[in-house]
């Protein structure tokens, strides 16, 4: 049976109860009893998508596995740096590009079309919500499904930039290449030396960069704007598969104990927010969501 932890915070007469009963609650049941005639928005991580294929960043104490990922200033001012990236880049983006959202990502969508869930803040940047059918998804960290000219500051396609890199680098194609989180790969640094970086279609010049937000990189300021209106108009902050370590995350769920709403989290391991937490689940979110959602519609 999925864990159910409760915070020893704000817990209310009914949740006292519960601790003296024979029989604990199920986690569904408790979801129920936080979430009924309340609209709240959820916030994700990497742990929603790991069932889609792609990895987290985290093990379950909330340490990062492998390497330290590309820095913001490093990728800005070192051109060996943007040839790592992109190198391992064009091996990992196939594989992000087909994936498929997962019965979690489904669920949330369902439950968001029964009023349920309000909204989705996704720290993830793979547009698996998007797929789903959510609407109006906000995405902190942005996607990568877009690359952007660090020059001239236009968009373009990530399909159309694949193109590219495929009819520069030739020798590249077949080599295999171990995945790792948001399009990264293991890749030996004996393939990297003579990578073609991409170019900008409009001005020319090389630095390119996925849309996304890199360690040592700000939330753009009307993104996170929009994300901490969402949870100051919501009911109740749901968190899934995420270990809050990021600041970008852990400050909405800030914002929520701070107007005294409820703040839950479903997830495999260790948050940031464990001691503010009202109730906790430790269970596979592509298990747990499903029934919720299957429950919600069944009511």
């Amino acid at each position: 049976m999925p864990a159910l932890i409760e915070s020893q915070f704000t817990r209310s007469y009914y949740e006292y109860l519960w601790m003296f009963e024979t029989t604990a609650p199920s986690p569904i049941e408790a979801l129920l009893h936080w979430m009924s005639g309340r609209s709240f928005v959820a916030l994700t991580g990497a742990g929603i998508s790991t069932s889609s294929g792609i990895p987290d960043y985290r093990d379950s104490e909330g340490v990062r596995r492998g390497r330290q990922p590309m820095m913001f200033q490093e990728f800005l001012s070192d051109p060996q740096a943007r040839r790592r990236y992109w190198a391992r880049a064009m091996l990992g983006w196939p594989r992000v590009r087909a994936a498929q959202p997962n019965a979690a990502h489904q669920a949330l969508a369902t439950l968001q079309r029964h009023g349920v869930i309000g909204g989705v803040i996704t720290q993830n940047v793979n547009t698996l919500h998007d797929q789903a059918g959510s609407p109006d998804v906000i995405e902190l960290h942005g996607s990568l499904h877009w690359v952007l000219c660090l020059d001239c500051h236009r968009r373009t396609e990530r399909d159309a930039i694949q193109l590219t890199l495929i009819e520069q680098n030739p020798y590249l194609t077949g080599v295999d290449a171990v995945q790792a989180p948001d399009g990264d790969t293991l890749l030996d640094p004996a393939f990297e030396e003579r990578f073609q970086v991409p170019h900008c279609p409009y001005c020319g010049r090389e630095r390119m960069k996925p849309d996304v937000v890199f360690f040592g990189e700000n939330v753009a300021p009307p993104t996170a704007a929009k994300a901490m209106a969402r949870v100051e108009g919501a009911d109740g902050l749901l968190v899934v598969g995420s270990s809050l370590m990021a600041f970008s995350a852990f400050r909405l769920c800030r914002r929520v104990v701070e107007q005294d709403k409820p703040l839950i989290a479903i997830n495999l391991g260790k948050t940031r927010a464990d001691d503010m937490l009202n109730l906790k689940i430790a269970a596979p979110c592509e298990t747990l969501l499903p029934e919720l959602a299957q429950r919600w519609v069944i009511s």
